[in-house]
């Protein structure tokens, strides 16, 4: 073993598929006086720690990584800052679910049976967390969801080998491309995955290309970086639909749930068209088989745009309690941005 070895603890979890190391220890405390702060300190000083975790020998791209840290808002009881292959997403549905077992599961926030509330700090701010625990497990997490809001309706663009391809965009913690799955040929089953990556590449490529999108309060927050497909809408119950989906995060990347933000982004959609009024809810189902349910809970205007409130329910389960071992002489193991932040208390001897 390395003289240079350190090690981080991790809590791994899953929620509809998607994995999230949850780093519960090892690491030092960041500069910042809010988790956005903390966030943008891991993005510019310590992007290595990101790496580090999604790429090999220690990870893959398709995991993401949550690091737990102090809260900076009172009402908060933890705080946690999102990294995924892209980088730092101020939100993330899914992560929050698998976050927020993670706190329970591991005492940092106590476990009480039945239906418990409480706050968590994410870098886009406050989270409320509806936790259902039966007989001592976290059965279902329902966390909100971004406000979110349709930028475009119904455009139309050329995409190379493809043709003219139908899209909306909504925005939902970020910018996600809508396309109809069937108008590209795809019924969303498992065996399109590849083909539906190589597609949602090409679209992405061209949109990113063509123009940029803003958010009415943030700004400029980076080119649009998701595509969702969307299967056909059935209607279970007066104000339950279902609907197969699937989303593109990244090239090559093909998220194993629907996700969170990605459901949030067919809420608005399909209110603004008129299918969904607050209290519906939609389930969107995976490639997988496993789903998330998002609920319109509320509706506003903010300037011209009509912002959908929302929650997302999904259930995350653990895989696994480890210790990774950061030995700082691998030559796989870029230190220039890591070595900094990570805690000398936990050597390893």
């Amino acid at each position: 073993m390395s003289k240079e070895a350190l090690k981080i603890r991790l809590m791994d979890t899953h929620a509809g598929g998607d994995v999230s190391r949850i780093v519960l220890g090892g690491i030092d405390p960041l500069p910042g006086t809010t988790v956005r702060d903390r966030m943008h300190y891991l993005r510019d000083d310590a992007d290595g720690l990101r790496k580090l975790l999604l790429e090999e020998p220690y990870g893959i791209p398709e995991m993401s990584v949550d690091l737990i840290v102090p809260a900076a808002d009172p009402e908060a009881e933890v705080g946690y800052i999102i990294m995924e292959v892209m980088g730092y997403p101020i939100y993330s549905g899914s992560n929050t679910i698998c976050t927020a077992t993670a706190v329970l599961e591991a005492g940092l926030v106590p476990k009480q049976e039945g239906v418990q509330r409480f706050i968590l700090e994410s870098p886009a701010g406050q989270v409320h967390i509806e936790a259902k625990v039966v007989d001592g497990v976290v059965e279902a997490i329902t966390c909100e969801g971004l406000p979110s809001y349709i930028d475009t309706y119904r455009s139309t663009i050329h995409v190379p080998t493809i043709g003219d391809v139908t899209y909306s965009v909504a925005y939902s913690g970020g910018f996600y491309a809508l396309v109809e799955a069937a108008d590209l040929g795809f019924s969303l089953v498992r065996e399109e995955e590849r083909a539906l990556s190589d597609c949602a590449f090409k679209i992405v490529e061209a949109l990113q290309a063509e123009r940029g999108f803003s958010h009415y309060t943030l700004g400029d927050v980076g080119p649009l970086p998701f595509l969702h497909f969307m299967g056909p809408v059935d209607q279970i119950a007066d104000d339950f639909y279902r609907s197969r989906s699937t989303t593109y995060v990244h090239p090559g990347v093909i998220c194993r749930s629907t996700t969170g933000t990605g459901t949030s982004a067919r809420l608005a959609l399909m209110h603004h068209e008129g299918r969904l009024a607050p209290g519906d809810k939609l389930e969107t189902v995976s490639l997988r088989e496993t789903g998330f349910i998002g609920e319109l809970t509320g509706t506003r205007q903010e300037g011209t745009h009509r912002v959908v409130e929302n929650t997302i329910t999904g259930k995350a389960y653990v895989l696994a309690h480890s210790d990774i071992v950061i030995n700082l002489e691998d030559p796989l193991v870029e230190d220039g941005s890591l070595h900094h932040i990570l805690s000398s208390r936990h050597r390893v001897e």
